[in-house]
């Protein structure tokens, strides 16, 4: 493999490398503003209006960044999005500042390569995702520094502590940070054993990550351990769709010119992680996960969003085992795949909302363009807005920018309703419940004094809200949060708790029986 890098033209780099930066930035910015909030979106941008140690499916750190936003530049969608706008700048920065000790020409190779990867361009969706791929990115630069040095000098053991900060930093965005942590472990033992100081003092520095959502969930009846670990995989059986649906989603993220590159020099791969310790490292944060979201996905559908944490040091591998003389083919070759992206892209958005009226998808399209002008329909002095599920609760509740809870059993995730909700309020209250097909009386009835279902229609399309006069909370408790306790509140007795919000106002205990 030719390691001068010189080879390549440099004006052609520097020009693809404004071009992917400042193009894919600007297009960002284009959709961060054009496209409507989505429901995992309008979920998440009530943890920055209620900031909190933790929430009811994930770790705090999307709340949180959320509120800074919010603090900072105002309550608009921009600015809730801007962190997922700037994310591949800071990934960028942080690959380089990773590897340019290494080869400063392929370290920017690296970034280009990275920034012309289509998820780049088109990603504007805040999400949990968002914050553990920034701070895993800078967890595992750090620790690219701490072992491209020598001596185990003071410089070394702060760049272990620095990326251990970062670990915990991630750890306190999503649950998955613990597959990075689980490469770091096998790169330890396998390669670095005689540096096991340096990992320990990182473990103990990502510690007050874990300590906090374990105080947390001890004080929030272990609603992240229920979620993630027992309400959701409850149903999960093998399916062979699973593995094969995994390995098209790896085909489709790595890209198919990358991955012809990668199987064409795949000795040249191979060679690049044997050649030093920080290379070593690199290719244990790309294999280690993808080796275990594989294992996974013979039981479990493995969410394309799942594996983005890793993702930008697969193409900082592939550009420091190229040849020199690849590099102009395979940026052109991403620039093509891109591009098909945006133009798909471009094309959606020269449609208009009635373009789309014949197909599955258009409540959901105008539930989402159309949102003001629904809740101006729906709205109702002295009446109380609910929505059927997370998702239209969360979109009605941004657009009105007042919280709107959930009326029923729900599902296993987004229990959100569970640690800020008191039903009691609403004794003897009048509830609207915005439901997108006509609601069925007899599951509401039990539950008022008096029910009428109410029609409206949006841009050709019709909705309904179940209207409740005097709700009954009692029976509400016994029917509906009976079995919420039943169904998503079966904590093993062996967790300790020391708060339960949902348990405190069902039974007036911390655990019910």
């Amino acid at each position: 493999m030719s390691t001068d890098i010189d080879a390549a033209d440099k004006s052609f780099f520097y020009r693809w490398l404004l071009l992917a930066g400042l193009g894919s930035l600007l297009l960002r910015v284009w959709i961060g503003i054009s496209f409507p909030i989505t429901g995992d979106e309008a979920f998440f941008y009530w943890w920055g209006v209620y900031p909190d140690w933790g929430y009811s499916d994930h770790p705090p750190m999307v709340g949180w960044l959320i509120a800074l936003m919010r603090a900072t530049f105002g309550d608009g969608i921009l600015s809730v999005r801007l962190p997922v706008i700037l994310l591949p700048l800071g990934v960028g920065a942080a690959l380089w500042w990773g590897l340019k000790g290494i080869n400063r020409q392929r370290a920017a190779w690296a970034v280009l390569l990275f920034w012309l990867a289509p998820l780049n361009w088109l990603n504007t969706l805040i999400t949990t995702d968002t914050p553990l791929i920034f701070w895993s990115a800078w967890s595992v630069a750090a620790l690219l520094r701490a072992e491209q040095r020598i001596k185990m000098d003071r410089a070394t053991f702060g760049l272990y502590a620095l990326s251990g900060l970062f670990l915990g930093a991630a750890f306190l965005s999503k649950y998955f940070a613990v597959v990075l942590g689980l490469a770091y472990v096998m790169y330890f033992l396998l390669y670095r054993r005689d540096r096991l100081l340096g990992f320990a003092l990182l473990v103990l520095c990502a510690l007050p990550g874990p300590g906090i959502n374990i105080a947390y969930n001890m004080s929030h009846g272990w609603a992240n351990i229920m979620f993630n670990v027992y309400n959701r995989n409850s149903a999960e059986v093998f399916e062979w769709r699973k593995p094969l649906l995994y390995l098209l989603t790896m085909a489709y993220l790595i890209t198919p010119v990358c991955l012809w590159l990668g199987y064409k020099y795949r000795k040249a791969l191979s060679s690049t992680a044997k050649a030093i310790p920080a290379q070593r490292l690199l290719a244990c944060v790309v294999l280690v996960p993808l080796i275990f979201f594989a294992v996974l996905s013979f039981k479990k559908v493995i969410g394309l969003h799942w594996v983005l944490a890793f993702y930008p040091f697969g193409f900082a591998w592939l550009a420091f085992s190229l040849p020199a003389d690849e590099f102009k083919a395979c940026t052109k070759g991403l620039a093509w795949f891109a591009g098909l992206h945006v133009l798909l892209v471009a094309g959606l958005y020269m449609t208009s909302v009635s373009d789309w009226k014949n197909t599955k998808l258009y409540p959901q399209i105008v539930r989402s363009y159309k949102t003001a002008e629904m809740m101006a329909q729906v709205q109702s002095p002295g009446v109380t807005l609910m929505g059927e599920a997370f998702t239209p609760a969360s979109i009605f509740g941004f657009q009105l920018r007042q919280y709107m809870p959930v009326f029923g059993l729900g599902k296993f995730h987004s229990r959100q309703d569970d640690q800020l909700i008191d039903f009691s309020f609403y004794q003897g209250k009048t509830i609207r419940v915005i439901t997108a097909d006509p609601p069925q009386l007899d599951q509401f009835k039990p539950y008022f004094e008096r029910v009428e279902v109410l029609k409206f229609e949006q841009s050709g399309v019709p909705f309904y809200a179940l209207e409740g006069h005097g709700f009954n909370y009692p029976a509400y408790r016994e029917g509906v949060l009976g079995a919420i306790f039943k169904n998503f509140y079966g904590i093993p007795s062996f967790l300790p708790m020391t708060g339960c919000a949902f348990c405190e106002r069902y039974c007036g205990k911390v655990r019910c029986q």
